[in-house]
């Protein structure tokens, strides 16, 4: 049972989104039964300018998710990451959420870094200055260390104070909606809310220590040390802690001011040509990439190499995945569609209930429509996206991986397209992919899988003796488990029913509060 407390915060979120007219649009016919009287009453409660409003809620939508706090903009930017759930249209929407707030005092700030160093803030650092920006979970100033080969310049990002506190709070109510939504909803079920906040909460968990940012930073920086185009930060690893974060700090252009970049001078067309080609260099040939490679996160140094940072958001895929995105890729870009759907049997995405050459047939309808345009007309992204909503009518489950992928694809594109609108996504693309198809798949790439089935055989040899002894400990537990028996009493059963009643019972006090919240990214996305 939800908290009274819990309860209030969620009609308070209810009645925010209620008044923005968030739920102006929606049509009563699409909302289960129960929610249509609260939807009614939602709609009674939007402010007469919303209501004369010419815009759709869904244009709405990032004020109203803003004005509710940190925790809800952090929800609003996860569920941004999942068209799967929320889709597209929604998505889009929830992409004008701007994670930006008021700076805490640097009082604050020098007092968190004491505290985590535990010593005074001058045997830490040689300068430490106002904030240079600040999000939700934290902000970022600009400070000066010594090191052996000089002073140096560097970015501390310090953990916003009582943060965490209320991340567990608010997560707590969205926990207590979504399984609501989910006893009353069988549209809310089917996208799965409580297992896409138990995703945010694990995300935001591991962005709350800085130390797991640390070591994604470093991962990054190794895996693009080489690269002569794209790079990444250093991190400061004396002077980080759980809530103190310390990178190089890059000084160079933002990405955002594209107009600042063509005045420096900068080849545009090849800025966005090494933003395309560095995220499939990473994904495909690290299989850890940066998910979040907006422009805000990208800056250009004076000699053209472009450096990302904010490394709270990465994804991996393994190589079954690389393989897969590789596969896709290079069969449209060839329009060989036949070994584009037998990936997709081969990855195990698609059941064999299906035939390959109807699944064929299918994605020939997204790709051959693609080579009667010209190739700055070709969104990579929405052909991917594209051809998750086939593999949809398909039974191909959700990868979560493959989602994250495909979103931060759609992100990237966009970056690359701002620098230059007539990028051509597929001559840029065909590099990376083709180089990468050579070395996995080819000779040198046979020899390798050889290699690794040959270790994993040997592993296997290694742990049978253990396997084999676990496996007759089980079946002996079994057999005394058959000989006891196992006891279903009355009593019992009618203590599980009485369980069962009284959970059931309690759903029905916040039953308004789910309509209103829970169901209410679900609603906008029938709309």
């Amino acid at each position: 049972m939800s908290s009274p407390a819990s309860l209030f915060r969620l009609a308070r979120a209810g009645f925010v989104l209620a008044r923005a007219g968030v739920f102006r649009d929606v049509d009563p016919a699409i909302a289960p039964p129960p929610a249509r009287l609260p939807l009614a009453l939602a709609k009674m409660l939007a402010r007469r300018d919303a209501k004369g409003d010419e815009r759709s809620g869904l244009s709405r939508l990032p004020g109203a998710i803003s004005a509710l706090g940190p925790s809800y903009v952090k929800l609003g930017q996860f569920l941004a990451t999942r068209p799967d759930v929320v889709g597209p249209d929604v998505v889009r929407a929830l992409e004008r959420l701007q994670d930006r707030m008021a700076p805490f005092p640097r009082e604050v700030a020098v007092a968190i870094v004491e505290k985590a160093f535990d010593r005074p803030l001058a045997e830490t650092f040689l300068a430490f200055g106002e904030p240079v920006a600040a999000a939700s979970i934290a902000q970022v100033h600009k400070a000066r260390i010594g090191t052996p080969e000089g002073e140096r310049d560097v970015a501390v990002k310090v953990l916003r104070p009582g943060v965490e506190r209320r991340f567990r709070r608010d997560l707590g109510d969205m926990f207590a909606a979504a399984r609501l939504a989910e006893r009353w909803s069988p549209e809310a079920r089917r996208l799965k809310p409580v297992e896409v906040i138990e995703s945010m909460a694990r995300s935001v968990k591991m962005e709350m220590d800085f130390r797991l940012e640390a070591a994604a930073a470093s991962e990054f920086a190794e895996n693009v040390e080489k690269d002569a185009d794209f790079g990444a930060p250093w991190v400061d690893w004396d002077r980080t802690a759980k809530e103190v974060l310390t990178l190089e700090w890059v000084e160079g252009a933002p990405m955002t001011d594209v107009a600042a970049l063509r005045a420096a001078g900068f080849d545009l067309p090849r800025l966005g040509r090494v933003v395309i080609q560095s995220f499939l260099r990473c994904a495909m040939r690290d299989g850890f990439f940066h998910a979040d490679m907006h422009p805000g996160n990208l800056f250009v140094r004076p000699g053209g190499k472009i450096v990302a940072v904010d490394f709270g958001i990465m994804g991996r895929l393994d190589f079954k995945e690389r393989r897969f995105l590789a596969e896709i890729l290079y069969g449209f870009i060839t329009r060989d569609y036949r070994r584009v759907a037998e990936v997709h049997f081969e990855a195990g995405y698609v059941p064999r209930i299906h035939r390959v050459e109807d699944f064929a047939q299918a994605i020939r309808a997204i790709g051959e429509p693609i080579h009667s345009r010209k190739a700055d007309e070709i969104s990579m992204a929405k052909l991917l996206t594209l051809l998750f909503e086939i593999t949809g009518l398909f039974d191909m489950k959700t990868r979560t991986e493959l989602v994250l992928l495909q979103k931060t694809m759609v992100v990237v594109e966009g970056a690359g397209r701002s620098l230059d609108p007539r990028l051509d996504m597929w001559a840029t693309a065909e590099p990376v992919v083709r180089e990468w198809i050579e070395r996995n798949l080819g000779p040198l790439g046979k020899v390798e899988d050889a290699g690794r089935a040959a270790g994993a055989l040997g592993r296997f040899a290694a742990a049978l003796p253990a396997t084999l002894l676990r496996g007759e400990a089980v079946l002996a537990r079994i057999e005394e488990i058959a000989g006891e028996g196992l006891d279903l009493s009355a009593p019992t059963l009618e203590r599980i029913g009485a369980a069962a009643g009284r959970g059931a019972r309690a759903g029905h006090v916040a039953l308004w509060i789910i309509a209103l919240c829970a169901l209410a990214l679900t609603l906008l996305r029938l709309r």
